[in-house]
This record gives C-alpha cells, sequence and structure tokens, in this order.
C-alpha cells in the first residue's frame, strides 16, 4: 500500500463510486479540461481525492458514539454516572481529552469564559486529535495533513473571533484595528488586517506540515523495517499529534481571548 494509498480506496469498488468521484471534481474544476483548474502555488497541481473527506467523517462519527456512551455513562443510576470507570472506556478518554481542553481554557481566558467556549475548542480538539492520531492507524490517512480540512477549521476559528469580538463589544471592536490615536490609523489599519489574516494561514499551514510530515517519516520506517523499529518512530507520532491539536486550540483560545477581553 502506497504513502497516500488508504482504506477508503476499496470503495472503488462500489457501483457509482467513481462516477460520484469524477462527477465531483469535474464540479469543482480539477480536471485538466475544466475553466478553472486549480495549482497549489510552487507544488504545481493539486490533488484530487476523498480520502481526507471520508477520514473526517470517520472521526466526526467515533466522536458523535463517543458523545453518546459518555452521556449514557452520566445517566446511570446511583453514583455510577458521577464516579468514573476503573476501566479505561471511551468515557475515560473523553473526559480526559474534556478536563484538558477546559484546564487550558481556564489559564488563557477564566473559567468564565472556558465554560463558555468549551464547547466550541473542546470539539476543535476532539476532531484534531483523533484525526491527528488516524494516521498512526496502517492504511489510514489524517484528514489533517491536508490544506483543505485544516484551512476549514482555521477559518472557524477566524469567524468565531471577530464573530464573538463583535458581539461581545458591539462596533466598538473594530476600533482596535485602528491603534490608540486616530493619528496612527492608516499606519495601523494594514498592519492589524495582515496580521489577523495570517492567523488562519499559519494555523492551517502549521498543522498540516507537521501531519504530513510525520505521516511520511512513519510510512519511510515502516516501508524500509516494519518490525520494531518503526516503534519509536509511532510514539513520537503520538506526541506530535497531541502537541500539534494543543497547539492549534491554544492558539484558538488566545485569539478568541482577546476578541472577548475588556481593557481595563
Amino acid at each position: 500500500m502506497g504513502e497516500h494509498e488508504t482504506w477508503f480506496q476499496l470503495l472503488d469498488k462500489l457501483p457509482g463510486w467513481q462516477s460520484l468521484s469524477h462527477t465531483l471534481e469535474h464540479q469543482l474544476g480539477r480536471t485538466h479540461g475544466a475553466k478553472y483548474h486549480w495549482e497549489f502555488l510552487m507544488f504545481g497541481d493539486s490533488a484530487w481525492g476523498l480520502n481526507h473527506v471520508l477520514g473526517a467523517l470517520v472521526v466526526v462519527l467515533f466522536m458523535i458514539y463517543g458523545a453518546v456512551r459518555f452521556r449514557g455513562a452520566l445517566q446511570a443510576p446511583g453514583n455510577e454516572g458521577l464516579v468514573p470507570p476503573k476501566k479505561l472506556n471511551a468515557r475515560n478518554v473523553f473526559e480526559l481529552i474534556t478536563d484538558a481542553a477546559f484546564n487550558m481554557l481556564v489559564g488563557v481566558m477564566g473559567e468564565k469564559n472556558a465554560r463558555r467556549f468549551l464547547p466550541l475548542i473542546g470539539s476543535l480538539a476532539l476532531f484534531i486529535l483523533f484525526s491527528n492520531l488516524l494516521a498512526l492507524v496502517p492504511g489510514m490517512g489524517p484528514p489533517t495533513d491536508t490544506l483543505k480540512t485544516n484551512l476549514a477549521l482555521a477559518v472557524l476559528v477566524f469567524l468565531a473571533t471577530h464573530y464573538y469580538g463583535v458581539k461581545e463589544h458591539g462596533i466598538a471592536y473594530f476600533k482596535h484595528f485602528l491603534g490608540p490615536i486616530p493619528l496612527l490609523a492608516p499606519l495601523m489599519l494594514p498592519i492589524e488586517l495582515i496580521s489577523h489574516i495570517a492567523r488562519p494561514v499559519s494555523l492551517a499551514l502549521r498543522l498540516m506540515g507537521n501531519m504530513a510530515s510525520d505521516h511520511k517519516v512513519v510510512f519511510t520506517f515502516f516501508t524500509l523495517v516494519p518490525i520494531l523499529v518503526p516503534v519509536p518512530f509511532l510514539i513520537l507520532g503520538i506526541i506530535v499529534s497531541v502537541v500539534q491539536a494543543l497547539v492549534f486550540c491554544l492558539l484558538s483560545a488566545v485569539y478568541i481571548s482577546m476578541a472577548v477581553a475588556h481593557d481595563h
């Protein structure tokens, strides 16, 4: 199995699957005969495929499964809904990640805002972490090693940042783009605009670069020596997956915290 091949390619044998893929490819302008043929900067033609979409779907379904199991565990009779089980299960995993995300948010924006933004940042943490870890499963590829997925997540954070900023401060939120005094407005406005636009770009490219490189390293050593030798790189891959999810969510929390903060 090649570096970019996954178990999802078995779906090509299903009737109508290739027709669906070709139709989407044509509609999105990814064919050579299309009017809008895509090229990604110096990297040339951009690849087309549904693997990252299907990988993201697997992660979302797993998150839904974990949420249902967690909710069911909390509704257990007696103290069973309050006391965590002794054995490691889906509830423990989701509770551990959620507690870690909440504690991180408390340190960044305080407990009040942490509770307010936990559904958003916590969902991002779960999705990005499980997407990253999917790369360590043989025959699977992480949805986060493509710019499409990461840019969608980064744009969501970008829009949420300014939405909550306007909701918190009203139209006065945009005053900070002009600087502390009107005299500096012509200088500060382009600087602030560039810095805010650079945020989603850096979030997306950082996550994509780290996950793509980690996936390539693990695949290379699996190809050379598939027994024992790749184990240290799998452990390193787990660390990279956790760190990249942490960095993405931490920066997202900082951006939102700055947008809703009240200067004293």
